[in-house]
């Protein structure tokens, strides 16, 4: 398994030398934060951003991620010069030794949470989610602001959009990934790059939206739909996770062992029941302190052959950081010791047992 961490350029607070140091890591996720979603990605500032990582002693193995454009989504007229600039994309990554694209196909909002800094009982603070505070909501009137809300929109942009979404079924929304994924997979076996969805985040609808990418069954029917393994999984357990019916265990050997988990996103999260199962936030990655088995899905993926890239996701802000919301830099580097003793513990074990 080869451990990275999440970098966001050169303005990330969490430089290149400071991640370098944390033990047992190989290399950063990241992206060209500053290409509008669409257009393609060109060599040369991919070069230029792999230059500075590998100046650090670092790879940059896994992007997080290309942007899937919502006209590719919504399945209209203009998807296909998109998707031709996404396949550009790809060649071009595959050149610069990129081996997994993250990416997802949730319409309008990303991952959303409704507090950036919900205080803990040690004092700590992390994204938490409350689903009466995204219930009462109305993103077609509000002037609103959540982690994970596209804030380059302005409140008649999408009104907008949304409205565009209402004759989108999940179905159709299912048919216009597959349609994506038929036109670019072939680049992919071309150029060595796999593409790992990220499940949605939290793993239901949204605001009348639907989501298409919650659980095991979404998953079996998406690698029905496209066979090919360079289709996979960044197997992310806090996404999957929050739905309280999805047996991470069992779902990261199956995919393990189908070779479909290109990626690993390790996190845990506590259950919050203050009025709903659906209420929950960031916890400690370690298996007591969060609502996840965190070393019974490491191991599954282990004992299934799981031998891929990951990270430690989402981590509080702790030690009076005042970090990005959720990837400050001391609770991400625990994380990643954590993942990174938890795994070798796992390997000497099953090694001494041979």
């Amino acid at each position: 398994m080869k451990m990275t961490f999440r970098w966001y350029g050169k303005n990330d607070p969490v430089t290149l030398e400071k991640i370098k140091q944390i033990p047992g890591m190989t290399g950063v996720v990241t992206a060209l934060y500053t290409i509008p979603v669409g257009e393609m990605w060109d060599e040369a500032s991919i070069l230029k951003t792999k230059k500075a990582v590998n100046d650090a002693g670092l790879e940059m193995e896994v992007i997080e991620s290309v942007p899937v454009h919502e006209e590719i989504k919504l399945g209209s007229n203009k998807r296909d010069k998109l998707i031709e600039n996404y396949k550009g994309t790809i060649r071009n990554l595959g050149k610069a030794g990129v081996k997994v694209i993250c990416y997802n196909f949730m319409p309008v909002f990303d991952w959303v949470r409704s507090e950036l800094k919900f205080r803990t009982d040690d004092g700590s603070n992390c994204l938490a989610y409350r689903q009466a505070t995204v219930d009462a909501l109305d993103p077609r009137k509000n002037s609103l602001s959540l982690p994970g809300w596209d804030e380059s929109y302005t409140k008649e942009q999408l009104s907008g959009l949304l409205e565009r979404y209402r004759d989108v079924s999940a179905e159709k929304l299912f048919e216009n990934m597959v349609y994506f994924l038929e036109k670019i997979i072939p680049v992919c076996e071309e150029c060595d790059v796999k593409m790992a969805v990220h499940p949605d985040d939290p793993p239901w609808g949204l605001f009348g939206l639907p989501r298409i990418i919650c659980n095991e069954k979404d998953l079996d029917k998406l690698f029905a739909a496209v066979p090919s393994k360079y289709n996979g999984l960044t197997f992310c357990t806090g996404s999957l996770g929050a739905g309280r019916s999805n047996d991470l265990v069992k779902m990261a050997g199956k995919y393990a062992s189908a070779g479909r988990i290109h990626f690993l996103h390790s996190r845990n999260i506590k259950f919050d029941d203050c009025g709903g199962g659906c209420n929950f936030h960031e916890s400690p990655h370690p298996t007591e302190f969060g609502s996840l088995d965190m070393y019974g899905i490491l191991k599954a993926l282990y004992d299934n052959g799981f031998d891929g890239y990951t990270r430690p996701d989402h981590g509080r802000n702790i030690w009076g950081e005042d970090g990005r919301p959720g990837y400050g830099l001391y609770d991400r580097a625990l994380g990643a010791m954590y993942i990174y003793g938890m795994w070798e513990a796992i390997k000497k074990t099953a090694e001494n047992k041979e």
